[in-house]
């Protein structure tokens, strides 16, 4: 069972706000104000601050809960891991994903990349499930080119926001996704780094919350 923040109006197609590895649904509080007259869902994805933690973790797995959420249709915000999320539902249920914004999210590489050392179990409990670590950053660096393939499957009018060349995302990477996206632009927000929706919240809530009103 996935922990929810619900804000605005009880009825209305919902935006459902997915946050980055290690993080939870409050990182949304800002933008999800200014959301006026939208009815907004914060997801705390699995193993993340009020979910449940799971016995085995893996972006699909996070994706099927999240699809329980969406309703007949729903507008989709994810960073980084929760892009990735949200790209998933986007490719698998397209006639229930409106309209897709992807913030600063690495897509899969191209080619297979060095393995990242075991975590280790901290010392203090943290915020969220330290078992998620490894396999979900095994999945976000392992070549998958059946993912770049469906990315034509997705249907929504779609926006990634990057944030610039102090992100470990390229913009190269962002380009060439935004390209295999049937309706797709790039939005990118100089000197924001990796959390756009945080270090930049104004100019973030200016292009997504703009992007997000149009009447599809």
């Amino acid at each position: 069972m996935l922990a929810v923040r619900e804000t605005g109006p009880s009825r209305g197609v919902p935006v459902v706000l997915l946050h980055a590895l290690g993080s939870e649904a409050g990182t949304w509080d800002d933008f999800a104000g200014r959301l006026t007259g939208r009815r907004v869902l914060a997801v705390d994805l699995p193993g993340h601050g009020d979910s449940a933690r799971a016995a085995k973790y893996s972006l699909g797995a996070m994706a099927d809960g999240v699809a329980e959420l969406l309703g007949d249709q729903a507008d989709l915000v994810g960073h980084s891991m929760g892009g990735r999320v949200a790209v998933l539902l986007a490719q698998r249920l397209p006639g229930r994903v409106r309209r897709l914004v992807v913030e600063d999210t690495p897509p899969p590489p191209l080619e297979a990349l060095g393995p990242l050392p075991p975590s280790q179990e901290p010392a203090e409990p943290l915020p969220f499930d330290w078992r998620l670590v490894d396999p979900v950053m095994t999945e976000l660096r392992t070549p998958d080119p059946a993912w770049w393939e469906r990315l034509g499957a997705i249907t929504a009018p779609t926006l990634l926001v990057g944030g610039g060349p102090s992100s470990h995302v390229t913009r190269e990477s962002l380009e060439r996704m935004c390209g295999l996206i049937p309706d797709c632009r790039l939005a990118v927000i100089e000197g924001a780094g990796h959390r756009v929706h945080g270090t930049r919240p104004e100019e973030f809530a200016a292009v997504a919350g703009d992007f997000l009103s149009r009447v599809v």
